[in-house]
């Protein structure tokens, strides 16, 4: 049996093929699962493009996680959107919730303006067609992956080099 100890988080903000190749460089993530996400709550009913990140506690801790996501995609813009793209972290557990927003609530001091990113609860998940699936690995030379995804992995390869593999 493996010393790891592993966990999940699942996080929506943007498109998922982009938050998908953001986690996908991490050390220590496993596993990212692209698609739908839906929750129990109200304003999270309806599922909004998403990941499910499979990570080791050791190796990247949920803080840093936390932190990436939201600065990798517009976490204080309410856009029309928001639906399709809500701004958000799900949680698998009470307390994995209440760690979430303790860190959302600490990680308001890195903006200016509001964080709009709510935690929720995980109620279901729907994985994309596998011809989307590692849509950034399939062909990174693709428009979409040059103008929205590599400025993402650039960035993160300067600000958090320790944790992320080499991926250009």
């Amino acid at each position: 049996m493996s010393s790891n100890i592993t966990s999940k988080i699942a996080f929506g903000g943007g498109c998922h093929w982009c938050t998908e190749a953001v986690f996908d460089v991490f050390k220590g993530v496993y596993l990212v699962e692209q698609g739908w996400i839906s929750s129990d709550s109200d304003d999270a009913s309806t599922p909004s493009e998403a990941v499910i990140v499979h990570y080791d506690e050791k190796a990247i801790e949920l803080d840093t996680l936390i932190e990436v996501h939201l600065l990798t995609h517009n976490a204080t813009s309410n856009h029309t959107f928001r639906k399709k793209y809500r701004s958000a972290i799900y949680t698998f557990s009470e307390s994995q919730q209440d760690e979430a927003q303790r860190i959302l609530t600490k990680k308001q001091a890195l903006f200016e303006k509001p964080l709009i990113t709510k935690v929720y609860p995980f109620q279901s998940f729907k994985l994309n067609e596998e011809k989307f699936l590692n849509y950034y690995k399939q062909d990174p030379s693709k428009p979409f992956c040059k103008s929205y995804i590599e400025p993402k992995l650039q960035m993160l390869m300067k600000k958090y080099s320790k944790f992320v593999k080499l991926v250009l």
